[in-house]
């Protein structure tokens, strides 16, 4: 829909606004030209970009001057000619003008050159700049959660650089389209001052009526902006989920939605190109004017010999460069709308990348102490917005060593719980005691796959590390991926791992870096759904081997092998903590209630239970048991429990009674304690 422009603007509106504008480009500009706060930047740095500033200065009024001189020498030349017909003083007057528009050559390239080295230097900064405060205090993830940034990639990318080069151009163009302006003024008044006062006049009304037609190009500009991101954005998420789409043959949908986009940025594109042909229509056509208007003036002065026609030629001339000093200032205005619309988004950009990297004020929020253990004391965790309750009154306590299970329902908050250790999370209260998170590693369930080589995969997030070849197949040994050093050529070599990894494999080389870096806390959410319950028992093992504190989040049943302890979320926001082999036994005691039967699977199931764990007892202390009657009395799988007797753990079995494993071949049986 065409944005409806109201005529009648109030100045107050225009003035606000300005101020807004003028506040924005503080905003971004100050802490580069100007820092007031320690650390900023280097003095040295300050001093050179002044330096270069001002040579630019010098540089745009040397142009100016040189080009008033060749409106001079103009005059001069003509009048040799049409009246002096001095040949001696042609050519002498020839060299000098050539001299001159050398000079103006020479002056026109390095001008743009420090123009440019400055808009160079300035968006280096300015790009170090806002991306530093993207990374600090995890605000990359934070602004997600901000309805009103969007695109915050394309803003770093394709809005900053426009900004500088805009800037410089728009301030080296005004001041020379100014000066030259101011200078050409003067020279039609010195020849007639009723030419010069209908031309002022006549300037401000042709600039009134530019300002008003690129106003409504800004706000189209703005409009246009916004559909490229949106159809930049659509494009860059088909090729994000181009598998998902495969798979559900989603073409047409998202041609549809493609489409969609697309149509609207060509509506704006059509708009715009309406809106610059009456602009274009508007400036050539008031340039024109300017042009002829010295003639129909000058012309009848110099049938009546009051002007000579040099005069004439040089008032001509300088209305000429007038006019398109004047359509040059102009056609900067215009493209300035653009320049607002990059300020005003960047600065919007960066003030809500300062906000959410700071604490949150007057509100309730989790206290996180650093400590070389994991403990929740009181905590209650609530979404960022604090709408929803997560986990009431949380309290427990995880020994080093030992395994957690968090499980529950979907979407009852169990990867929140893990987001409150990372620190993503702090809406509630209590206090949260853990490790330093250097000290802590996350395997998500769709791990994290960087940018760069094999090595770098696997050293990550401590790239810096140094390890041979030998070690990293040792470890894509361990985690069954040493096939894939078939696929590529060496650990150095950088591919689209996303694309050649499915996620099974990339969970793997997840685990991979967990016995690279050796944490001494993990967390694992839902890091082996993608994969076998060999492998996964595997990976377990491992973790179990490196002696690391570790928390999972899961549904398998398989998983209860390798914790001890359950920590169970459930829909009120209550919670309740108990080992693995309560929860197991609590889960066996299922209570099924038909409509006018009431079945008690439990009591069955007990009464069986009973007498056949009567039946072990009474056998355990006379002749021991065997890795299966272990599994029947214990509820571990007869892998664990095999994996227990190898490494001469001990087991506490449903009975009360703890068992181990007896070595001596002529026993090998599990004894009781």
């Amino acid at each position: 829909m065409q944005a409806q422009v109201s005529r009648n603007k109030p100045l107050t509106n225009t003035y606000s606004d300005f101020t807004k504008f003028w506040e924005n480009v503080t905003a971004i500009a100050g802490s580069y030209w100007y820092p007031t706060k320690p650390g900023e930047r280097a003095f040295s740095e300050v001093i050179r970009a002044w330096g270069m500033l001002i040579l630019l200065i010098l540089l745009i009024i040397a142009l100016v001057g040189v080009n008033v001189s060749t409106n001079f020498l103009y005059r001069y030349l003509v009048d040799i000619i049409i009246t002096g017909k001095d040949i001696s003083k042609f050519f002498d007057t020839v060299l000098i003008y050539s001299i001159a528009l050398i000079v103006v050559t020479v002056l026109v390239g390095f001008s743009k050159f420090v123009r440019k080295q400055i808009a160079l230097d300035w968006y280096q900064w300015l790009n170090s700049h806002i991306l530093s405060k993207y990374l600090r205090e995890r605000a990359y993830y934070k602004i997600n959660f901000k309805s009103d940034i969007d695109n915050p990639d394309q803003r770093l990318s394709q809005e900053i650089e426009p900004i500088t080069s805009n800037a410089l151009t728009f301030s080296a163009t005004f001041l020379e389209k100014i000066l030259e302006i101011t200078a050409f003024i003067i020279i039609i008044w010195s020849i007639s001052q009723e030419v010069a006062i209908i031309l002022f006049i006549y300037t401000v009304i042709g600039n009134a009526i530019a300002v008003y037609l690129t106003q409504e190009l800004n706000k189209i500009n703005q409009e246009e902006l916004q559909s490229k991101a949106d159809y930049n954005y659509c494009l860059t998420h088909v090729r994000t989920h181009a598998e998902s789409i495969a798979f559900f043959r989603g073409e047409k949908p998202e041609s549809n939605i493609i489409g969609k986009r697309f149509n609207h940025l060509i509506k704006n594109t059509k708009r715009k190109i309406n809106w610059e042909i009456n602009q274009d229509i508007f400036n050539r056509g008031y340039q024109a004017v300017i042009e002829i208007f010295p003639f129909l003036i000058l012309g009848p002065l110099y049938f009546r010999n009051e002007l000579g026609f040099g005069e004439i030629s040089q008032a001509s001339l300088a209305a000429y460069l007038f006019a398109n000093s004047l359509a040059d200032l102009i056609n900067e205005f215009g493209s300035s709308g653009r320049f607002s619309i990059y300020v005003e988004r960047l600065s919007e950009f960066s003030s809500a990348l300062e906000q959410v990297a700071k604490q949150p004020e007057n509100v309730s929020t989790i206290k996180t102490i650093e400590e070389n253990h994991l403990s929740f004391e009181n905590v209650t965790l609530q979404t960022p917005n604090y709408e929803q309750v997560i986990v009431k009154d949380l309290s427990l306590s995880i020994q080093p060593g030992e395994g957690l299970l968090i499980v529950g329902p979907s979407g009852r908050g169990k990867s929140s719980l893990l987001r409150a250790i990372a620190g993503l999370w702090y809406a509630g209260t209590g206090r949260l005691i853990r490790p330093p998170l250097e000290e802590v590693l996350f395997l998500p369930q769709r791990p994290y796959i960087i940018l760069g080589t094999l090595r770098e995969q696997l050293l990550y997030p401590n790239t810096n590390r140094q390890m041979t070849d030998a070690q990293l197949k040792e470890v894509l040994q361990q985690v069954n991926l040493q096939n894939i050093l078939n696929r590529v050529d060496g650990f150095d070599t950088e591919v689209p791992w996303e694309n050649i990894l499915s996620l099974g494999e990339q969970q793997r080389l997840a685990f991979a870096r967990l016995l690279v870096t050796h944490p001494s806390f993990t967390i694992l959410d839902e890091a082996t759904s993608a994969l076998d319950l060999t492998n996964e028992g595997n990976l377990y093992q491992q973790l179990q081997e490196t002696k690391t504190t570790f928390i999972s989040v899961g549904h398998r049943e398989s998983l209860f092998d390798y914790h001890q302890w359950v920590l169970e979320l459930t829909e009120d926001s209550s919670w309740q903590l108990v080992t693995v082999q309560n929860y197991r036994n609590q889960r066996t005691i299922t209570h099924i209630s038909p409509e006018n039967n009431h079945i008690t699977v439990d009591k069955i199931i007990n009464n069986e239970l009973q007498s056949q764990s009567e039946r072990l007892i009474q056998k355990a202390p006379d002749e021991g048991l065997s890795h299966k009657q272990m599994s029947e009395l214990s509820f571990y799988a007869i892998k664990t429990i095999r994996s227990k007797a190898s490494k001469g753990e001990t087991i506490a079995a449903r009975d009360g009674f703890t068992y181990r494993y007896d070595k001596d071949p002529h026993v090998l049986k599990w004894i009781r304690i």
